[in-house]
């Protein structure tokens, strides 16, 4: 492979590497959200972070590790030092700093810097191309990205109640057998 990212031993360039599995995840229907190689004794760690509209299970990331692992391993793209691949979803503390990203906080309480006035902390409503809709305490506000700075999503303890969530849902109501306390699990006993 001249010229591409063939390596026996030496450093892979994250951003070329990035480029090549990029069409991989994107055939998933996710989106790469980075690439980090490490290098921990004679073993490197490979990092991939993706994400999709609908959030990424774990059947999800099994998937398209399986298709990464296999596109580097065809094209030799690592060489022959061991290596260990790593798939996963942002964590909650990923900073909102693409459209996606607040598009997919819908819902959710979130912290940012704006331009000239400092932070403002709010429920994203909605999230477009040009801009976020934050809920405010004082009421709705609409607010461009170049005014706002990295987001970061707050870590609500807290339930939302059934009527609030209900407007950020497009999932069905749920079956409430499903929740019948009376439902005999099986196990007695003290609970050990």
């Amino acid at each position: 492979m001249p010229g591409g990212l063939r390596s026996t031993a030496g450093p892979v360039d994250d951003k070329k590497l990035a480029g090549l599995i990029e069409p991989a995840v994107a055939a998933a229907g996710m989106d790469l959200e980075s690439v980090r190689m490490s290098v921990a004794g004679k073993r490197r760690l490979l990092r991939i972070v993706v994400d999709s509209d609908h959030g990424v299970s774990l059947d999800d990331a099994a998937d398209v590790s399986r298709d990464i692992s296999a596109l580097l391993d065809a094209g030799n793209v690592l060489g022959e030092t061991p290596y260990t691949l790593e798939v996963s979803s942002p964590g909650v503390d990923r900073p909102l700093t693409q459209p996606r990203h607040w598009r997919r906080a819908r819902g959710r309480l979130v912290r940012a810097k704006v331009t000239g006035e400092g932070s403002v902390e709010g429920r994203v409503l909605a999230a477009d191309a040009d801009g976020v809709t934050l809920g405010l305490s004082d009421g709705e506000r609409r607010f461009s990205y170049p005014d706002l700075g990295a987001g970061s999503v707050q870590v609500e303890f807290g339930r939302i109640p059934d009527a609030e969530l209900d407007e950020f849902s497009d999932d069905p109501e749920p079956d409430d057998a499903a929740f019948d306390n009376d439902t005999d699990l099986g196990a007695g006993g003290d609970g050990h």
